[in-house]
């Protein structure tokens, strides 16, 4: 019998009444806690667990107590009952129904989304609380997008003292350029999609007498403006980010800040810290320097332009001729660094993304995100500036925050090797260690294989998720010893305080480890924890989009791929990026399905379904109270429900 361990962590739960710890020690493991041992701990709950003897090679644990409620508030659809009524979260996770006695906070209709205090928690019922707030209607769109809102626990509006503090603030004068770098007659400018209206980073390149570039990324100066302990800079700490939905934003900034002031707009000057790389032919920076700068963009230019002109287009040639000899430096200098991070090693999936975009007249498209060579351009030119001043902050042993993704668990590993196995996939194991290039390896050897697009998905699920931390331990993905976020103040709070630290170092600051020695940790843990919960609802936003856009094609088939694999059914991905759940009773057996978890597959001992497998589906229906597509497989019998 294996040593048993008492474990604090937070409980993530299952709508199918289960839960896993994710242990508050970030040990890189989970356990599974059966509904049994729960105790009344629900999801988001912060639990004191003791570990037991799993089954097979699942590690298991029970609650012994709740040490603090995750979740005092949810959002959820009303239902009527005799003694009073329910809400039903719709956070899944949450299984349990919130009861509402009669009487108690604001009158509800069935069918109403409404956001629900819960008072109590008793252990052998359903919890109890009050209604709060009526959003709207059930499948109402901006009901639906109200309830993701309240669920992630999104800030819609700035408190009024924000609002007041950022009318006060002003674009620069020539009093604000003292001491800075000025590059406002260098050729500057920046990239990106039509749409975007805050521009955080621009970029200035060119050719030296040696046959060097020297290269320019241009941030936007946001430290000089939002300062520590202002009321600006206490909402951008809560925020941490910047959270982006299809038709909206919901800003780390107010959109003074974000929109103008701080925005490198195109013919005005504006107040920026600048990293100067001298790189030469190999990718290899060679020599660097960090300023507080002063610019004016030369042009606003979009992904698209850049691309038109990357390939060959002669009338954008001809309308961007000022800036046709800078963009082909910087296709030349890009497919020199990613040539020089493919041989170091950096791991590239080809994992498919997909875009929402909707026009004018509400109508839905979703797309597969463009991968052309002008987002590569700046993606380069991003990484390349933030692993210099990560490099040089780190060895200067300063308080910082960093970018970190460490290496895969030992047990995520091993499992991954051992779906390796099952695949016949040749691949060579270092003892006890594993670096990003033994990963860029494997997908190298099955990039013309059938297993290409599986073994992608399944190395995506075996990696851990990137952090920050005071700690630089590296980015395994990138295969650099040293990363940090650098490049985008407006919308990310780490990259804000490492400004305000290299501006405070660089005007010769001698007591930085007692200005930020603590807040870095606090900087850190909060941004990590804000980023992952803004991940987690612009996924929701993104499904309930695409739940729209696809009731649209019910009845229609599509060839798409086994994106998921579990007990209960068969996930698939469409090629626009729309998923979909086959749910395992409308799959045709002579014998009971068994799904392998090691292997990622369902099989019958005659069909077999397994992750990366190419099918053809029929849109069954749409379940928006769940947020999930239903789809059959073609020639199978139809059995979902629908809306």
């Amino acid at each position: 019998m294996a040593k048993r361990e008492i474990i604090e962590g937070k409980l993530q739960g299952n709508e199918r009444g289960y839960a896993f710890l994710l242990p508050s020690d970030d040990r890189g493991q989970d356990y599974f806690i059966p509904h049994s041992d729960l105790k009344g701990a629900m999801h988001g709950d912060t639990v004191l667990a003791e570990t037991t003897d799993g089954q097979g090679n699942r590690t298991t644990a029970r609650v012994l107590k709740v040490l603090e409620r995750g979740i005092t508030e949810l959002v959820g659809t009303y239902f009527n009952c005799k003694s009073g009524g329910f809400v039903c979260p719709d956070e899944r996770k949450y299984y349990n129904d919130v009861f509402i006695p009669f009487g108690k906070g604001v009158r509800a209709k069935p069918g109403d989304k409404v956001v629900c205090k819960i008072l109590s928690y008793p252990k052998k019922k359903n919890p109890e609380g009050i209604v709060t707030k009526i959003l709207g209607r059930q499948f109402d769109k901006k009901a639906e997008l109200k309830s993701i809102i309240h669920t992630y626990k999104l800030a819609e509006t700035f408190p009024k003292a924000v609002f007041e503090e950022a009318d006060k603030i002003t674009p620069p004068t020539k009093k604000d350029f003292f001491d800075r770098k000025d590059f406002r007659n260098v050729l500057t400018m920046t990239i990106d999609g039509e749409d975007a209206k805050d521009f955080d980073d621009a970029i200035s390149i060119e050719t030296l007498s040696d046959g060097n570039y020297r290269l320019g990324v241009h941030i936007a100066d946001v430290s000089h403006y939002v300062k520590r302990g202002g009321k600006i800079d206490e909402q951008a700490f809560e925020r941490a980010t910047s959270v982006y939905f299809p038709e909206s934003v919901l800003p780390m900034l107010p959109e003074k800040l974000c929109n103008d002031v701080c925005s490198l707009k195109e013919g005005v000057d504006r107040l920026t810290l600048s990293c100067v790389m001298t790189v030469d032919r190999t990718g290899k920076v060679i020599d660097y320097y960090i300023a507080p700068s002063v610019i004016k963009s030369s042009a606003r230019m979009t992904y698209t332009a850049v691309q038109k002109i990357i390939d060959g287009d002669k009338d954008v040639i001809k309308k961007y001729k000022s800036l046709y000899k800078a963009i082909t430096l910087m296709s030349e200098l890009a497919d020199i660094l990613i040539k020089k991070r493919d041989e170091q090693g950096s791991i590239n999936l080809d994992v498919k993304e997909s875009v929402i975009l909707v026009d004018k007249s509400g109508q839905i498209s979703v797309q597969n995100a463009p991968r052309d060579k002008a987002h590569r351009i700046i993606e380069e030119f991003m990484i390349l500036a933030n692993v210099t001043v990560a490099e040089y902050m780190f060895y200067l042993e300063k308080p910082f925050v960093y970018r970190v993704h460490e290496k895969p668990t030992e047990e995520r590993l091993e499992n991954f090797y051992l779906f390796l196995n099952g695949l016949g996939v040749q691949y060579k194991r270092k003892k006890d260690q594993v670096f990003p290039k033994d990963f860029q390896t494997i997908l190298k050897n099955a990039e013309n294989t059938p297993a290409y697009t599986l073994i992608n998905r399944v190395m995506l699920r075996t990696m851990q998720k990137a952090k920050y931390t005071p700690i630089g331990v590296g980015h395994f993905g990138l295969s650099e010893k040293h990363y940090c976020h650098f490049t985008s103040p407006i919308r990310r709070y780490p990259d804000l305080v490492i400004h305000r630290i290299i501006k405070d170092f660089l005007s010769g600051a001698n007591d930085l480890e007692k200005q930020y020695g603590e807040f870095v940790f606090e900087a850190s843990k909060q941004s990590s924890e804000k980023e992952r919960n803004a991940t987690e609802a612009e996924r929701a936003v993104d499904d309930y989009y695409k739940l729209l856009f696809i009731e649209n094609y019910i009845g229609e088939e599509f060839e798409g791929v086994v994106s998921g694999v579990t007990g209960f059914g068969v996930f698939v991905e469409l090629n626009c990026g729309v998923e979909g759940l086959v749910k395992i009773e409308t799959l045709k057996a002579k014998r009971k399905f068994i799904h392998d978890d090691k292997n990622y597959t369902l099989s019958d001992g005659k069909t077999t379904y397994k992750l990366g497998q190419k099918v053809k589906i029929k849109v069954a229906g749409v379940n928006i109270t769940e947020r999930k597509a239903e789809f059959v497989m073609v020639n199978q019998e139809n059995r979902c429900k629908t809306k």
